[in-house]
């Protein structure tokens, strides 16, 4: 895919004619030219043949492409050895805080993303052609990346002659062009690109460093085919570490295979059902902006109708199959974090409590099983399976399938990751026995082996795993290598509040999170109770209270699993507490604190601490209130133990 639309070094870009510069933008478009499109265009050209004058090297990149964002920079220069990203607002009178933002974002993605750009400085312009003068000082981040700088049309030559003032080693722009693209978007991101048919090689990772996706997709690909032309019916688990990319995965195969043969009806599921709310109002969000780009009046609600064929909530698909013995339409089914499907026991509660079926006695993957064996030749059950991410009563694992798939469907073709990884992921001393069940065939590319979400540190996932397990020493060893994502630690609401919001640039987002059952944090102004718009929480901008940036609302573990932010403030409560050189597990009820003796929801409360503290992408800051021993819900030492065991993981207190 080529980067840019228009790329030339400045001495052919200032004796080309600007109607020849035009043809070529017009040309990559790719469709009709909008009259106002076509203007703004050549505007730019000019305002930049005349900035570009006085400079003798350097290399011009018209509508450069951000893939992760789904978009296009206006302008990249490589000038003097700097990066410098130029958003253009042909006729704006006024320097708007959204297009700054969005420059800012530009100059970060090509920082954290563009291995070219990793050491280079960069620095992003907005140009308001006709805005009134701005004077700057040029303030440059630790990681060389400017703050924005603000520009009108006859300011930017000007601009540009300051910013560059001191000689650099010029940058070699082969070798920057071709440099790896190494983006990881979040599952948002991923959602609205894939939708709109960007491919997963263009929006993920492929360097050795990282399990590459594409890997992973072309095996589910591969068994998909091999079960439709032998007439196969086949199951497919996919395994991962938390932020290993199973759900972009999973997308990627709807979307993917829905482009090979839309007879499939390929269908993500979930049932994560905040997962589901946040991407389909994300979609539909996105559909609608772009019918307005392109004069097309689209309304919401036919957004959210379209969307939904694509992302489902399995409870839904599940309830749909009730009404009907008939095959359903989808040959291709995803499920997302299957390993929450429910227990025969859960299950069959559900169904005589909430739907009357007094006769149900089928666990979730048994029944799920049971509605794609209805289709007479082929159909294909895609599994992704979160690692350690069980954390509701009632959920069956990768056990729950394995048990399905030994009963009357033992004529299934299965596909997994190796055997030993599989009893690791599932962590259960008996499993080896099921797995003795299954005749399957392994494929180590369906196992997802390292976290891509924090971009910043692939070691975010181990050092969380030593940080559950209570190995302080490797936890501190392994922080030893997250130099690049600070951890940070706080007694105080208001200084988690202060870090966050100075961590974040251009539209880097930021949320508190905390236990379902974090109850007795609500002296210190967190109220987990309080139900929360997720989608609003994820998705509506900085000015809107009900969005995670206000700080005023958190959400739980339920809310957050399969989902993320940038930066996270992690509430942490006394119901998982340090004490004794292990975890003190206990659970708030009514007005006291019990101890949880259960192993399934000693497990549910590890596994809530695991989702929480796997959140972001960048960076989190962990607050641990101090207590008060004037409330005997709140004991000092209830908080102390696990302060003191955080700083010897390495966390350092601010």
């Amino acid at each position: 895919m080529e980067r840019a639309y228009y790329n030339a070094t400045f001495a052919t870009f200032l004796v080309t004619e600007e109607n020849e510069i035009l043809g070529e933008l017009a040309r990559h478009h790719g469709h009709a030219l909008e009259e106002r499109q076509r203007n703004a265009w050549l505007e730019e050209i000019v305002n930049l043949k005349n900035a570009l004058k006085a400079f003798g090297f350097g290399q011009i990149f018209f509508e450069f492409s951000i893939p992760r964002m789904g978009r296009r920079a206006d302008v990249v220069l490589l000038l003097r050895g700097v990066v410098i990203v130029i958003e253009y607002k042909v006729g704006a009178t006024a320097y708007n805080a959204a297009d700054i933002e969005q420059a800012e974002d530009y100059a970060l993605d090509l920082k954290n993303f563009h291995s070219g750009s990793h050491r280079l400085p960069i620095v992003p312009i907005l140009v308001s052609t006709q805005a009134p003068d701005r004077s700057f000082d040029l303030v440059w981040n630790n990681d060389q990346v400017a703050e924005p700088v603000l520009a009108n049309a006859d300011s930017l030559r000007t601009t540009l002659d300051d910013l560059v003032a001191v000689a650099r080693q010029p940058i070699a722009t082969a070798e920057w062009l071709s440099a790896q693209y190494k983006p990881t978007p979040t599952i948002v991101e991923a959602a609205k690109a894939l939708y709109n048919n960007h491919s997963v090689e263009e929006i993920s990772r492929s360097d050795s460093g990282a399990i590459n996706l594409s890997r992973t997709a072309e095996a589910i690909s591969n068994a998909i085919e091999h079960a439709k032309v032998n007439g196969r019916k086949i199951i497919c688990f996919v395994t991962g570490v938390p932020g290993s990319g199973k759900t972009l995965a999973g997308l990627n195969l709807a979307t993917e295979r829905s482009r090979i043969d839309q007879t499939e009806h390929a269908v993500f599921l979930s049932g994560n059902g905040p997962l589901v709310t946040v991407l389909r109002e994300a979609l539909a969000r996105d559909l609608v902006e772009k019918g307005a780009k392109s004069g097309e009046t689209i309304r919401k609600t036919d957004a959210r109708r379209k969307v939904e064929t694509f992302i489902q909530n399995i409870h839904h698909f599940r309830d749909e199959a009730l009404r009907s013995d008939e095959a359903p339409i989808e040959r291709v089914v995803v499920f997302d974090e299957s390993q929450r499907a429910w227990t025969r026991e859960e299950q069959t509660r559900f169904m005589k409590e909430k739907r009357g079926m007094e006769t149900f006695d089928m666990s979730e993957p048994e029944f799920l099983l049971s509605v794609m064996d209805r289709h007479e030749t082929w159909c294909a059950v895609i599994c992704l399976v979160g690692s350690g991410q069980e954390i509701n009563k009632g959920e069956a694992g990768i056990a729950g399938w394995l048990r399905a798939l030994a009963g009357p469907y033992k004529d299934w073709d299965v596909v997994c990751p190796d055997r030993s990884i599989l009893a690791r992921e599932q962590g259960n001393e008996n499993f080896d026995n099921l797995l003795s069940t299954v005749t399957a065939k392994t494929d180590s590319a369906l196992h997802l082996e390292v976290c891509i979400r924090s971009f910043r540190s692939e070691s975010v996932a181990a050092f969380v795993r030593a940080v559950i397990d209570g190995d302080s020493d490797r936890a501190s060893q392994i922080h030893g290598s997250l130099e690049h994502y600070p951890i940070v630690i706080t007694r105080t609401l208001d200084s988690a509040r202060e870090w966050l919001r100075v961590q974040a640039r251009g539209s880097e987002r930021y949320g508190f999170v905390a236990s379902s059952n974090a109850l007795r944090l609500r002296p210190v102004g967190i109220f987990v109770k309080s139900k929360i718009d997720i989608a609003g929480w994820f998705l509506n901008p900085k000015e809107d209270v009900r969005s995670s940036f206000a700080l005023e609302e958190v959400a739980s573990e339920f809310e957050v699993q399969g989902l993320e932010l940038d930066w996270v403030g992690v509430c942490w409560d006394a119901n998982l507490r340090y004490s004794t050189n292990q975890w003190a597990l206990h659970r708030f009820s009514g007005t006291k604190w019990n101890q949880v003796q259960n192993s399934d929801r000693q497990m549910y409360l590890h596994n809530s601490y695991r989702v929480l503290l796997t959140r972001a992408r960048q960076g989190m800051v962990i607050l641990v209130p101090h207590g008060s021993d004037d409330d005997p819900t709140r004991k000092v030492d209830y908080y102390e133990g696990t302060f003191k065991f955080l700083k010897r993981c390495g966390i350092a207190e601010i």
